[in-house]
């Protein structure tokens, strides 16, 4: 059997590999709210080697000195104080460099190139920056002689707008970079909870047998926030919340719900059952789109009792009607989830912050104490992507007491927080430590990624007619009252 690439990190962290790590977009809001610090914590916590760089590309006109000055501010606002010591920050801060440099001009990557002169360390690429330009410098890094074989791409979502666009893009990065080579990162696969689902089902003998049709009844996803869009307003009113959360994040959790048992947990393995997920997604198409899936968009209302306005207000789109809000029925075609619903949700400004993965198991198939008082309801696994981490089992017990039998739901729940006693790294420190591995197990694959556009298309053309409309909800609501149709219909009900 194949050696077992570390897919968690363990309790002491493992130094990785001397690396430059080049930014592209090394001053904008992704690199500082969450790479550097990212990178900063994995420091911290002695992963990065002494050898290892990071260089900032930008067009910022910045100096080093200027950018330096620029992080050690701004590190503050986005890791907590107890774990800015000077030390540490004083040693990452002197691991920056900044490039001016702009991606048209041929004449400004000559310091670059200059910057990354030892050709023999693993190079990073990582490309904080607009899609359109995936390719533009994938080209321009051939160009110049910076593509080694150690050589990593990371390309940040969205990929593309639908599956023409991402097949262009795919490529455009796929006619410089080899594919094992390119990194399509899901911050949502980095989550612990997320790749604790993989263990909880194959390490444990008691759930495997459990999980398909025969006992559980249907499943649900929800990632709802209760912001909105902020300042993403331009941005978001060309993507809406089918591209941005359903397509890749959503998606992605389905496929590692429903992946059939890889031999072994390695390289290919686990993106391999994933990709047979997608594939048998029923399609939605027509009047099926209608009748299971529900596009919303958040109207003026109240969060946390404080007037918060409309999305079309946000985003300085009056006559918008780009969605914040999908519900979806959603069917995998295939022996073991036949006749089972999978129900995805997401949203923005709703009644709360919450992702989460519910495993809905069937009602007990005869009712044992028919004598008994209180209440029994199916068993649930539920697992809490975000705020707080964790997993409970809802179960059935006797209430404590002299006399009769009575039924009362109790939880076990596991919290990682308070289990393991110790900081959780954040998703981006897992996953920017496997690129420099070389372990692509949590990152989305080419045919993943087209398979999941394949699946979404039906449904984005049949909202480009000029009839469709989302559907209104109140800020700080769990959504438009037709999401909640399509479960009960079918004698469900949401998890809240």
């Amino acid at each position: 059997m194949p050696t077992v690439e570390r897919m968690l990190d363990h309790t002491g962290p493992v130094p990785v590999a001397p690396c430059d790590f080049v930014v592209f977009g090394g001053t904008g809001d992704l690199a500082v709210r969450k790479l550097l610090p990212a990178l900063f914590l994995r420091d911290r916590d002695g992963q990065l080697p002494a050898e290892t760089r990071i260089v900032a590309v930008s067009r910022a006109g910045l100096d080093e000195a200027g950018y330096r000055d620029k992080i050690r501010g701004e590190l503050p606002r986005f890791v907590r104080a107890s774990e800015l010591d000077a030390e540490t920050v004083d040693r990452f801060v002197a691991r920056l460099s900044h490039v001016s440099l702009d991606i048209d001009d041929n004449d400004s990557w000559p310091p670059l190139v200059d910057v990354l002169r030892d050709g023999e360390r693993i190079r990073v690429f990582y490309l904080a920056i607009a899609p359109a330009l995936f390719g533009p410098v994938s080209r321009r890094l051939a160009e110049h002689g910076l593509v080694t074989e150690t050589s990593r791409l990371v390309l940040e979502k969205p990929i593309g707008h639908d599956l023409t666009s991402a097949q262009e893009v795919n490529d455009a990065v796929g006619a410089v970079f080899e594919e094992q080579q390119i990194f399509r990162i899901d911050h949502y696969l980095g989550k612990e909870s997320v790749q604790n689902l993989l263990v909880t089902r194959f390490a444990n003998t008691f759930l495997e047998p459990l999980w398909n049709a025969n006992c559980i009844d249907h499943v649900q996803i929800t990632a709802a926030e209760s912001l909105g869009v902020g300042s993403r307003g331009g941005y978001y009113d060309g993507s809406g919340a089918l591209r941005d959360m359903v397509q890749n994040h959503l998606l992605q959790l389905l496929c590692l719900v429903a992946m059939e048992p890889p031999t072994y947990v390695d390289r290919e393995t686990v993106r391999d059952e994933k990709l047979k997920v997608l594939q048998a997604l029923r399609p939605l198409v027509g009047a099926d789109v209608d009748r299971s899936v529900v596009a919303g968009q958040y109207s003026p209302g109240l969060v946390d009792g404080v007037a918060a306005p409309s999305y079309r207000e946000d985003a300085e789109r009056p006559d918008s009607t780009t969605e914040t809000f999908v519900a979806i029925k959603a069917e995998v075609a295939n022996w073991r989830w036949a006749g089972v619903p999978f129900y995805l949700r997401t949203g923005k400004r709703m009644d709360r912050r919450c992702s989460e993965i519910v495993i809905q198991f069937k009602e007990v198939p005869h009712p044992m104490f028919p004598g008994s008082e209180g209440a029994q309801e199916p068993n649930r696994l539920v697992l809490q992507l975000q705020p707080d981490e964790g997993m409970r089992l809802h179960m059935t017990a006797k209430e404590p007491g002299p006399g009769g039998i009575r039924l009362r739901p109790v939880s076990l729940d596991l919290s990682y927080a308070e289990t393991f006693q110790r900081r959780s790294p954040d998703a981006y420190e897992r996953l920017l430590m496997d690129v420099v591995r070389g372990n692509p197990t949590l990152f989305m694959r080419r045919d993943e990624v087209e398979a999941a556009w394949a699946w979404v298309g039906p449904i984005l053309e049949r909202w480009s007619r000029p009839d469709h409309t989302p559907r209104p909800y109140p800020a700080g609501t769990s959504g438009p009252g037709a999401a909640t149709t399509l479960i009960e219909r079918d004698g469900r009900s949401w998890h809240e």
